[in-house]
């Protein structure tokens, strides 16, 4: 029985009936399997529910609603299944710190939540080189220095990132010795976004400094603030850094409690980044609150 095609046949089912009443039941009827084997089979490849992906799913709905069509608040509201706007309000509100209509102003496309493709080279990354529960802690204030560029991450279609990061790591790796004041140990990917209304993103290849001195030419200083972080590791090629990232953003944080504070993403690279191995790690955090 080929479990990975009948999961996606559930998930693509769930994707046409986002906007009607959606039972665990139906769902396994589509995918052919029992509902009971269904819900364990999905738990155990994604460390998540079935019902908890459904919502999620559904609101993610609602957040490109809100952003690409002009139906009104109460009627995404009802169709992502919520009995009121109202309580609509207060969930998007606890999860994104904003209200939907906030949001809409906004257009921040970086919130769209895309749902899970169940291919294997996804399903073997998050079940052998993803920490599935982070660690969370608190960073003190960070001085960084490093170089800059601007890119399109995979979910554009602009997707450029290949042609942007490495040479920009080259690039800096090779000009490491200018850093005044460097601290030894540590290499910091710093990403963030650029524009509100646009998908372009920022990257920072940099090191981190124990006092700013003189900053080389074309490099710049990063000041990071205090804040929490959820910290994951990732194990495996960077290149695949994208499977563990959308794991994060898809799954971990809409059942995590917290919520991202728009602040910048962080790569580690350490001792044990090897760039072309599969026994690379390294880690990747977001920055979040209650």
């Amino acid at each position: 029985m080929n479990y990975l095609k009948q999961v996606q046949i559930g998930i693509d089912y769930i994707e046409a009936h986002l906007d009607t009443e959606i039972s665990l039941a139906q769902v396994a009827e589509a995918a052919g399997i029992s509902q009971w084997h269904f819900q364990r089979i999905f738990k155990a490849l994604t460390n998540e529910t079935l019902k908890t992906y459904i919502r999620s799913r559904r609101f993610a709905s609602a957040l490109e609603k809100l952003l690409v069509t002009k139906t009104r608040i109460i009627d995404i509201a009802l169709g992502a299944g919520f009995e009121s706007q109202e309580s609509f309000t207060r969930a998007f509100k606890k999860t994104f710190a904003m209200t939907p209509n906030q949001y809409r102003k906004l257009g921040n496309k970086s919130l769209f939540l895309k749902k899970i493709q169940f291919n294997s080279d996804y399903l073997r990354h998050i079940n052998q080189n993803i920490s599935l529960q982070p660690q969370i802690y608190h960073q003190e204030k960070k001085l960084l220095v490093g170089l800059r560029t601007c890119f399109y991450g995979v979910d554009s279609e602009k997707n450029n990132i290949a042609e942007k990061l490495p040479p920009l790591w080259d690039n800096f790796l090779r000009r490491k010795g200018e850093i005044q004041n460097l601290v030894l140990g540590m290499g910091y990917g710093v990403v963030q976004q650029t524009q509100e209304k646009t998908d372009q993103l920022e990257y920072y290849a940099a090191f981190e400094v124990s006092q700013l001195g003189t900053v080389p030419e074309k490099m710049l200083s990063i000041e990071l603030p205090a804040a929490t972080y959820a910290k994951f590791t990732h194990r495996g090629e960077v290149k695949n850094i994208n499977n563990t990232v959308n794991y994060i953003y898809s799954n971990w944080l809409l059942q995590s409690g917290l919520r991202h504070t728009y602040g910048a993403d962080l790569e580690f690279y350490g001792a044990e980044y090897h760039p072309l191995s599969d026994k690379s790690v390294i880690h990747y955090a977001i920055p979040v609150e209650m």
